[in-house]
């Protein structure tokens, strides 16, 4: 009996159109999965860049709130006719003893508006001391050249910055040298009078906060990157001797680009708002401009939600820090951080003001 093997061979292996079939097959499922892994990737990559940049908000946030809180620190509170915020002209004084750098001034808190020019961001300067007494007022008896006669030097030593009130006439310099307790030498005496109050107030300094090459900069130096934007506001009271703030105004216009001491005085606060991007440049646009500067609610890229009266301060990123224009500022994701820092020193010193 023959077998027919023509039959079972015909049937054996896999045809063309079974092979055609699983090649569009497994074609679409690389295809499926290479879009599921990109799409994941995508994601991944916008949720760590979000991440980061609301690790950097938080930390540059944090960095200049911290130094705003002791702004003023050091600065000898005197009686009402000898106070230095009363000084006018403001002093100014070589903390550094370099003199290619400029002098610095006694005011705790100042603000340089940017403006309202694109990618213009505001700058905050900061002075304070590091007086562990806090600069003990001693009444100056006597003045020989550069040489003082105090009733006590007690917290003064060589090279602390001193500051001489005499009503609103003031002069900031260096302690040169201290001897026994009633003798003070100064680097420069002019204009120091008998009966003139004195003050040592150890190191005085200035920290100043601004954005540069898509940094927060700490006296030109990078310290937090990712930061590409800062925006900032005076919280201010009626009068100088009064603590509730009553409005928020920017640092620009005539009155409060360079305030008179008393305007100065009346600065009890300082608004900020810390502008932070994810790096990751998505295809599309992902962010738009502020909505309002004065609603109660706005959308968009928003320093924080203004009034009719109290305009919030714009934030406008299509152009670079160097005037050139940025037209993918939108496919950007960014993170603003704010907050509000009393200025405790003016506070303490309202009675005085």
């Amino acid at each position: 009996m023959m077998t027919n093997h023509h039959s079972s061979i015909r049937q054996a292996g896999f045809g063309l159109v079974e092979i055609m079939v699983a090649l569009v097959i497994g074609l679409v499922t690389t295809l499926v999965i290479m879009q599921v892994m990109t799409n994941f990737e995508g994601q991944k990559r916008t949720t760590s860049g979000n991440a980061d940049a609301q690790t950097n908000g938080s930390i540059a946030l944090y960095t200049i709130q911290r130094q705003v809180q002791i702004a003023g620190y050091g600065l000898p509170v005197f009686s009402h006719q000898n106070q230095p915020l009363h000084c006018a002209p403001s002093p100014t004084v070589d903390h550094d003893g370099d003199a290619a750098t400029p002098n610095i001034g006694i005011f705790p808190i100042s603000i340089i508006d940017g403006g309202n020019a694109a990618g213009a961001s505001d700058q905050i300067i900061i002075h304070s001391g590091n007086s562990a007494t806090g600069g003990i007022p001693a009444t100056i008896s006597n003045v020989v050249g550069n040489d003082l006669s105090v009733a006590n030097n007690l917290g003064c030593q060589a090279n602390d910055i001193a500051i001489v009130t005499n009503g609103t006439s003031c002069v900031m310099t260096k302690a040169t040298a201290i001897t026994g307790t009633t003798q003070i030498t100064l680097a420069n005496a002019t204009g120091v009078m008998t009966g003139a109050t004195l003050g040592c107030m150890t190191g005085w300094h200035e920290m100043q906060y601004q954005v540069s090459g898509n940094s927060l900069t700490e006296n030109g130096v990078a310290s937090v990157p990712g930061i590409v934007n800062i925006q900032a506001q005076y919280g201010i009271s009626d009068a100088p001797n009064q603590n509730q703030v009553t409005a928020w105004v920017d640092a620009s216009g005539a009155t409060w680009s360079a305030p008179t001491v008393d305007n100065r005085n009346r600065i009890k606060a300082i608004r900020i708002a810390v502008v932070a991007r994810n790096g990751l440049l998505e295809k599309d646009n992902v962010s738009a401009p502020c909505s309002s500067l004065t609603a109660d609610s706005p959308t968009g890229l928003c320093a924080w939600a203004g009034t009719t009266d109290n305009p919030a301060p714009a934030i406008d990123l299509s152009k670079n820090q160097d005037g050139t224009d940025n037209p993918n500022w939108r496919r950007y994701r960014y993170r603003v951080f704010e907050t509000i820092v009393p200025l405790r020193t003016m506070i303490w010193s309202s009675d005085t003001l």
